[in-house]
C-alpha cells in the first residue's frame, strides 16, 4: 500500500506530523510512506526511518505533479488542507483522501468574539484522526526527530564556559506578537543563574546581540550560526529551554527536554502546545492570562494590534528566571 501525507509548512507543524507518519508505518501493513513538502523543510525529514521517499516542491508544480502521479498511491493523508492541496488531490483523482480539520470556525470564534468552542484536544491527535480508517491508533510515542550525525555539534564548537551545561533560549517566532521584545529577553537572560545559549535563525542575529551584550560570557549568540538540525542538537545537549511558540519548541519536545514555554498573542487550547506523547517530562506554560484581547490571532502579527503588547510586556520574568526555572530542573 503506498500512502502519501502532505504537510507543505512549517517547523513546528512538520514536527507535528511525525506520529502519523510513525504510526502509519508500523500499523499499516506493508505501508511504503512518502511525505510532500516544500523544499526549505526537507532537512527536517531527511533522517526520519519511517519514511520511505521525501518529495519536495520546489520551483515546478507540473514537476512535482509529475513525479506524484508516476507513484500511483492508494491513499492521500492531507494535514496541511488548503488550497494548494487541494489542487494536489485533484490531479491525483485515482486516490483515496482524508483531510484534518482544522477547526477554522472555532479559531475565529475565538480570536475574534472570545467565544471557546475549541475541543480540549491537542492538534497531534486531530492529525490522527485523519488516519483512523486505516486502523491507525496513537502509539503514545509522541513527536520525534531525528537529527543526522553529520549535524551533531562538537564541544569545540561553543565556547567553554558552556561546555558542562547551559539553557537554550529560543528567541525567535515566525511573527513579533509570539515573542517577548527584546527588553524583556534582557532581562530574563539577566536574572537565570545559568550560562544560557540563544536559538534562532539569522533573522534574529541583530536582537540576539542586544541580548548577548548584557553577559559576554554567560550568554552565548548561537542564532544564525547552525543549521536547523544542529540547532536541534543543542536544544538535546541543554538543560532545560525556554520557548516562544515556534518550531523549535516543538523540536524540543521530540526531544523529550523539559520546556518553559512563554504564549504571547497565541494560546495552548489551540492545540498547539508541547507534546510528549505518554512520556512524563516537565513542562510549565508562562502566559497572562484575562486579557480581553488575547488570543488575537490563531497565528500572530507584526505588532500588538492593541500597541500595548500586554501578553508579553506583563510576562513575570522574574518568576520565570528565578522560580520556574529552578522548579523545572529539579
Amino acid at each position: 500500500m503506498k500512502i502519501l501525507i502532505i504537510r507543505f509548512s512549517s517547523i513546528g507543524d512538520i514536527v507535528l506530523t511525525t506520529p502519523v507518519i510513525r504510526c502509519v508505518k508500523q500499523q499499516v501493513q506493508d505501508a511504503e510512506v512518502h511525505f510532500l513538502t516544500k523544499k526549505s523543510y526537507g532537512s527536517i525529514l531527511e533522517s526520519n526511518p519511517y519514511i520511505d521517499k521525501v518529495i519536495l516542491l520546489d520551483q515546478s508544480w507540473d514537476l512535482m505533479m509529475h513525479e506524484l502521479k508516476a507513484e500511483n498511491y492508494d491513499y492521500i493523508i492531507d494535514l496541511h488542507h488548503n488550497l494548494r492541496t487541494l489542487k494536489v488531490k485533484r490531479g491525483l483523482k485515482a486516490a483515496k483522501h482524508y483531510s484534518f480539520h482544522k477547526l477554522n470556525v472555532e479559531k475565529w470564534l475565538m480570536t475574534t468574539l472570545k467565544v471557546n468552542r475549541l475541543p480540549s484536544v491537542h492538534i497531534v491527535d486531530r492529525y490522527l484522526d485523519t488516519v483512523k480508517e486505516l486502523g491507525v491508533v496513537n502509539d503514545g510515542k509522541g513527536l520525534d526527530f531525528f537529527i543526522p550525525s553529520k549535524d551533531e555539534v562538537r564541544l569545540a564548537d561553543i565556547p567553554a564556559s558552556h561546555h558542562f551545561g547551559y539553557i537554550a533560549v529560543v528567541i525567535g517566532a515566525a511573527l513579533a506578537t509570539k515573542k517577548l521584545p527584546v527588553h524583556r529577553l534582557q532581562q530574563l537572560c539577566r536574572k537565570i543563574d545559568y550560562p544560557v545559549m540563544l536559538l534562532g535563525g539569522k533573522e534574529d542575529m541583530v536582537e540576539a546581540e542586544k541580548i548577548a551584550a548584557v553577559d559576554g560570557i554567560k550568554i552565548y549568540n548561537a542564532c544564525g550560526k547552525f543549521n536547523l538540525n544542529e540547532s536541534a542538537d543543542l536544544i538535546r545537549k541543554s538543560h532545560a529551554v525556554i520557548t516562544h511558540d515556534t518550531g523549535l519548541m516543538h523540536i524540543a519536545a521530540a526531544l523529550r527536554k523539559k520546556i518553559i514555554s512563554v504564549w504571547g498573542n497565541t494560546i495552548p487550547a489551540f492545540g498547539m502546545g508541547p507534546y510528549y506523547g505518554d512520556a512524563s517530562v516537565k513542562h510549565i506554560v508562562s502566559e497572562v492570562n484575562h486579557l480581553r484581547c488575547r488570543p488575537c490571532s490563531k497565528i500572530g502579527y507584526k505588532s500588538c494590534p492593541k500597541k500595548h503588547f500586554k501578553c508579553m510586556e506583563l510576562q513575570n520574568i522574574e518568576a520565570i528566571a528565578t522560580m520556574e526555572l529552578p522548579s523545572l530542573l529539579q
